[in-house]
């Protein structure tokens, strides 16, 4: 029970900080944003270690963390530039079907499968798929949502690999999961964002506070992950994890009012039954 609560925390920090974060990017910048979060989260993460005088990881545990780190700091960058230019409501759900991965490495590694477990998993997949086909006209098919779904698959492959890496490095250390990742990808992305033109510190003052509370929203959701990878199936955790686009998909369409049709309606729906069914098998 523990595992799928951490996770359900997870995914609605994620829903939250993907949606801030994707709404920040539309006139920041992706690489502005982007860097932010992870230098932000990295901050938090390293005052957190030398608080609690975590021990320095073993090779392994470096090893996937920096892979899953790169993984999703990759899927995040597509995520937040699909988000910035296409319909939300479309592309978070996209995004989330990188969940298949490890729900096929859980399985094949030995992850318990329970009948209800597996129809559960079954229905949320299910949904997340259908609420990502949203009707768009002709018009957006060949304009920026066509690039925007590209995008989205683009982060589903980062956040399965993520999802897959992490479990991994967790069982080292959550706390040099976060961090090491961080270490390695946020040089790069800086350099990223330079060499573009984008301007690292946003000019108001309360958009530096905002992307400093979204950056400990991504953190708390990849923490609360981690912890649950280590108490939980990854078939399992991960799929449950992956339902942060229904937070999206919600916020889209009370603060932007993008329409919610009855196809994505019943994919949301499917999804939290399927959590449902999860969490009853486990």
């Amino acid at each position: 029970m523990a595992a799928i609560l951490f996770s359900l925390g997870a995914s609605l920090s994620w829903g939250l900080a993907d949606f801030a974060s994707g709404f920040k990017s539309r006139r920041l910048g992706t690489l502005t944003v982007l860097s932010w979060i992870e230098a932000s989260g990295l901050v938090v993460v390293m005052a957190i270690i030398v608080a609690t005088a975590e021990p320095l990881p073993d090779g392994r545990t470096v090893l996937y963390a920096v892979i899953a780190g790169v993984a999703g700091v990759s899927g995040l960058g597509a995520l937040y530039q699909a988000l910035s230019i296409g319909t939300m409501s479309i592309v978070a759900p996209i995004s989330a079907t990188g969940v298949m991965l490890p729900v096929v490495v859980g399985l094949a590694t030995g992850d318990p499968l329970t009948v209800l477990i597996g129809v559960g998993i079954a229905v949320a997949i299910t949904g997340v798929l259908l609420a990502s086909r949203e009707e768009v006209d002709e018009l957006a098919r060949g304009g920026p949502n066509r690039q925007a779904i590209l995008l989205a698959l683009a982060a589903a492959v980062g956040f399965g690999l993520y999802f897959t890496f992490a479990d991994i490095a967790a069982d080292g250390s959550v706390l040099w999961l976060l961090a090491a990742g961080r270490f390695v990808s946020l040089p790069f992305v800086i350099a990223l964002a330079v060499r573009s033109g984008h301007a690292l510190i946003p000019a108001r003052g309360t958009d530096r506070w905002q992307l400093l509370l979204i950056g400990c929203a991504d953190l708390v959701a990849t923490g609360l992950y981690g912890l649950a990878t280590t108490r939980g199936a990854l078939s399992v955790v991960s799929v449950i994890g992956s339902l942060y686009p229904i937070v999206t998909v919600l916020l889209a369409r009370a603060v932007l009012k993008e329409r919610l049709s009855r196809t994505q309606a019943a994919g949301v729906l499917l999804a939290l039954t399927g959590v449902a069914l999860v969490s009853a098998g486990g």
